[in-house]
């Protein structure tokens, strides 16, 4: 409430009152955090991303050796390919980070300003850098020009990025100055150790990075993914992160596949930010095609045992892996994990019909996909599907396309209320919602007239959810309601500073088993 001024002259005075309810915003419901390895780039760092261009160019693009492909580069291009719009991307290494990132050295009188890439990897060596001091004043000698350009490959002669600072000083006192520069606008280079104070870099057509051969680090491990918490390394990186929806950890490298420990601390992360883990299948459960179904159904299970029941609800498994063209491999059919596609088919669902439509069935379709490495049947769907598995299956029409929508805690025997994706992601984006929604709510007048207005926003933003669709129910009062009064909030509450607000909705639930029933029609006399 705004106080009105008071009057001390005769004439009109003016009042500005509130306006009506504050409206809540629904959060982003697709943001896909990805994490793995990559050919270049920030380390545990978490990088946002709207194109698979934009990755190439602060990652590297798609990578592979003569060994492997490897998995998140892969991933991360699936995503963008099935309608992924918002990507953040961590980056982990296995290896000494400093060791192993490029440097460029511009000599000076008596010693050198040293730059290094943005990250470790081989790929830094297509760095190179040019110093010259045609500036704005050029009797200022500790003023200089600096131009980074990076080539299409180490040793090649193509620029594909390149990014230039003029008038840069190596003076710390000054405003320009070339450390503090760098480290607010180059996406390519930082100092690793600065010029003299009063030596700027020598006149140089050409400077090109180095870094030893074994810059691109060791195979990740479960380490690498798990991070330390105190660091922000590794899955913790996304503390730095304000938001986001789905986490993908494709396989560490080929057949190698995350521990069920690792999905299980994933999974429980993902439960303190709000968010869906999408787990994908180990390889070993198609190992052997006379008992994949068995080696899936009993995997999944083990699965949800360590990670436990509180966190299953915040994590969907799906099964088998894909097979698609690899383009750095001929385009010949390689396996990759699905977490990528379905993150991108779950992005496009949300664009298109909303978080409670069920990301699955013919809508749900991928591309570029030629098959799985495992072709179910209906029999052998009918088993995976009460036990909280998601399966992937070729249709004779449809085609390729997700035929699942259950948490890993959507198990028949625990019978959870949180069985279905849709249902439990859109208690997700209501929990966020209202949470940002409601922040200023903190430090008012704890009475009657703030809980009033918490009941008009919070109805106003849930009836706008229910004309969208998004509850069960013919009118307002059957979808959701809304309380925050001395029920409530009892007296005790207020005196510890508490407003509790109570919403509950109706959820729509998928349509998974669809039954037509036919008769004939018996003892019709003729017309």
């Amino acid at each position: 409430m705004i106080m009105p001024p008071a009057p001390t002259y005769p004439g009109a005075y003016i009042e500005e009152g509130p306006s009506g309810p504050r409206a809540i915003t629904g959060v982003a419901t697709s943001i896909t955090a990805f994490i793995g390895r990559a050919l270049r780039g920030p380390v545990n760092r978490p990088v946002s991303l709207q194109s698979f261009a934009e990755f190439t160019r602060v990652f590297g693009g798609l990578w592979q050796d003569d060994t492997m492909s490897y998995a998140m580069t892969y991933a991360v291009s699936h995503f963008f390919r099935h309608g992924g719009e918002h990507a953040l991307i961590v980056r982990v290494f296995n290896g000494d980070i400093s060791a192993g990132t490029a440097t460029l050295r511009l000599a000076t009188n008596s010693s050198s300003l040293v730059l290094e890439a943005a990250g470790p990897g081989l790929l830094g060596k297509a760095l190179r850098a040019i110093v010259d001091h045609e500036t704005k004043d050029k009797a200022d000698a500790l003023l200089f020009n600096l131009t980074i350009e990076e080539l299409d490959r180490p040793g090649g002669s193509r620029v594909v990025a390149s990014e230039s600072f003029r008038n840069v000083s190596v003076a710390p006192a000054r405003r320009s100055f070339v450390d503090a520069v760098l480290k607010e606008r180059s996406a390519l280079v930082g100092v690793r150790a600065s010029a003299p104070a009063n030596e700027s870099p020598t006149d140089t057509p050409e400077v090109t990075a180095t870094c030893p051969d074994d810059a691109d680090g060791s195979a990740i491990t479960n380490v690498e993914i798990l991070g330390d918490k105190g660091a922000r390394t590794g899955i913790y990186a996304l503390e730095t992160a304000d938001l986001f929806n789905l986490l993908c950890i494709p396989p560490l490298e080929a057949d190698a596949d995350l521990d069920n420990a690792t999905w299980a601390a994933a999974a429980g992360y993902c439960r303190s930010r709000r968010a869906m883990l999408i787990i994908d299948p180990p390889s070993a459960w198609t190992a052997n095609t006379s008992t994949a179904i068995a080696s899936a159904e009993s995997g999944v299970n083990a699965l949800r045992t360590t990670i436990g029941n509180d966190d299953s609800c915040n994590a969907a498994a799906y099964f088998p892996r894909l097979r698609m063209p690899d383009p750095l491999f001929k385009n010949r059919l390689e396996d990759f994990a699905p977490c990528g596609a379905v993150a991108g088919i779950i992005a496009r669902t949300d664009a298109q019909l909303g978080v409670w439509k069920a990301p699955a069935g013919t809508e749900a379709s991928f591309s570029g996909v030629r098959g799985f490495t495992y072709t179910m049947t209906d029999v052998q769907n009918d088993v995976l599907n009460p036990v909280g598995l998601n399966c992937l299956r070729t249709f004779r029409v449809e085609g390729n396309v997700v035929w699942g929508a259950r948490t890993l805690a959507g198990a028949d025997v625990p019978a959870s209320e949180w069985k279905y994706v849709p249902v439990r992601r859109l208690a997700l984006f209501l929990e966020e919602s209202l949470d940002r929604g409601t922040q200023w709510v903190v430090f008012e007048p704890n009475d009657e007239p703030l809980w009033a207005q918490i009941r008009l926003n919070v109805e106003a933003f849930m009836h706008g959810l229910f004309r969208a669709g998004a509850f069960q129910g013919a009118n307002p009062r059957d979808a959701y309601f809304v309380k925050c009064d001395r029920e409530t909030t009892t007296q005790n509450d207020i005196n510890l500073g508490i407003v509790n607000i109570v919403v509950g909705f109706a959820p729509l639930k998928p349509a998974e088993f669809v039954i037509i029933k036919v008769q004939q029609m018996a003892g019709q006399a003729e017309a």
